[in-house]
């Protein structure tokens, strides 16, 4: 399946399933960008970037897990509970906290030398969550396994994020020319709507992991 086919079908996929998506996922990701607007207010914009990384280890990992896990039940025709959901989502956190940590310093890291590094990164750790939370591995495992599974499709897995991710950054950067320093109601609502679009991406991701694992496990 090529890039646009995975776009159009994962694109019907979170339209169908939108208003689950948002009863599931959006109060979370309310409380990550009112934590994090919490956090700039009482350190102030010089504050250590790590502490906003740690927000994020917090809540990021509850509503991404749910999210994963929705997608898997919707694919198989289920229409599970959003408490059920969450609950099992929490009880993944720990591992799942780790794995966002390491795989998000990387990353940072990779980015710091030329950018390329970076983006590969992404790119062979783009199924690891998926592992991680569907296949029970730990956090290491699930890297490793992301790392062998992505092999072989690199460019395919990049075209599809960076088709996401792209509209996605200049909307952020639109947003900030736009209203540089908006008042806190503005700004909740502006990083509640970015973040939120940006679990469009983890539905893209799903899809090409279900088309790639699939495949592997068939052989």
């Amino acid at each position: 399946m090529n890039p646009l086919d995975v776009l159009r079908d994962s694109f019907f996929f979170f339209k169908r399933n939108l208003g689950a998506i948002v009863q599931l996922c959006l109060p979370l990701v309310i409380l990550e960008a009112l934590l994090q607007q919490v956090l700039d207010h009482t350190l102030g914009p010089d504050a250590f970037p790590g502490y906003s990384v740690i927000v994020g280890l917090l809540v990021y990992p509850l509503y991404t897990g749910a999210l994963i896990l929705f997608l898997d039940a919707r694919t198989r025709g289920e229409s599970p509970r959003t408490l059920n959901v969450l609950a099992m989502a929490l009880s993944l956190w720990p591992r799942f906290a780790l794995l966002t940590a390491v795989s998000t310093l990387l990353i940072l890291l990779g980015l710091s030398l030329y950018f390329l590094p970076g983006l590969w990164l992404m790119v062979v750790l783009a199924f690891a969550e998926y592992l991680l939370v569907l296949r029970g591995m730990s956090a290491l495992s699930a890297m490793k396994e992301s790392l062998r599974l992505t092999r072989g499709h690199f460019w395919r897995i990049l075209v599809c994020l960076l088709c996401v991710m792209t509209p996605l950054w200049l909307l952020k950067g639109a947003s900030l020319a736009v209203y540089p320093d908006p008042n806190p109601l503005l700004g909740l609502l502006i990083d509640s709507a970015q973040s939120f679009l940006q679990l469009f991406t983890s539905v893209v991701l799903f899809r090409l992991f279900m088309l790639i694992g699939g495949d592997a496990d068939a052989r």
